[in-house]
Parts: structure tokens; C-alpha cells; sequence
């Protein structure tokens, strides 16, 4: 099997989700586990969450990206993908760094939902205390 020269891979993750990134040169399509990104996110926030990428570094319409996403819910796994994009376009140019860097796009966000402690209904939440 040969291995195509132009294709970058990258990885993103958010909270439980996880992106496997395939970015090449291409029109700009962009297809998610087989389907395209607006029938995969039928949200118009999650697929301006995205694009945000792509408009900071004017690359829309100029890469073909190639997405396998699993774990996780919708807002995660927009936010892995977006991660994911974001480390192949620096390793496709690396000038594009600082503007990425200033933005947060390249940080992984470590936010997860903290575990329920026993003896209490919720993470945080206490049983009402009763002095009597």
C-alpha cells in the first residue's frame, strides 16, 4: 500500500472524543466517519466551531479534510476535530503557528467532567446538612 506524500495526519482530542485528521490540498471538502460535516453536526454552532479554523488561517475552500471521530459527545467531538485540524495545518505550514497559538487552537483542552463522589448525590453537590 502506498502512502500518499501531500496527506498530513494529525490527532485532536476534547473531553472523551478523539479525531483522527487526514488534511490534503484539495476544494475544501470536509467528511466525517464516511458523511459530510453538515449532515454529521446538524448544528450550525458546531460547524462554525470548525470553520473557525480554517477562516483564521484562510484556508477554506483550499484543503480536503478527512475525519475519523469516536467517543465523546457532539460538542466534544467538534472540539477534537477542531484541535485535530488545527495541529495538521501547522504541520502542513509552519509560519501559521503564532496566529493559532494566540487564538488557543492548539492547546489541548484538558476539561472533564469530574467524577461522583459516593455518599453524595453528585460531584459537588452535598446531602442537605441537618444540625438536629
Amino acid at each position: 500500500m502506498a502512502i500518499k506524500s501531500e496527506e498530513i495526519l494529525a490527532t485532536g482530542r476534547r473531553k472523551c472524543a478523539v479525531a483522527r485528521v487526514r488534511l490534503q490540498p484539495g476544494t475544501g471538502k470536509i467528511e466525517i466517519n464516511g458523511k459530510a460535516m453538515t449532515e454529521y453536526f446538524p448544528s450550525e454552532a458546531l460547524c462554525g466551531y470548525v470553520n473557525q479554523v480554517l477562516k483564521l488561517t484562510e484556508t477554506e475552500g483550499k484543503v480536503d479534510i478527512r475525519a475519523n471521530i469516536d467517543g465523546g459527545g457532539m460538542s466534544g467531538q467538534a472540539g477534537a476535530l477542531r484541535h485535530g485540524v488545527a495541529r495538521a495545518l501547522l504541520k502542513m505550514n509552519e509560519e501559521i503557528k503564532p496566529v493559532l497559538k494566540a487564538a488557543g487552537m492548539l492547546t489541548r483542552d484538558a476539561r472533564v467532567k469530574e467524577r461522583k463522589k459516593s455518599g453524595q448525590p453528585g460531584a459537588r453537590r452535598r446531602f442537605q446538612f441537618s444540625k438536629r
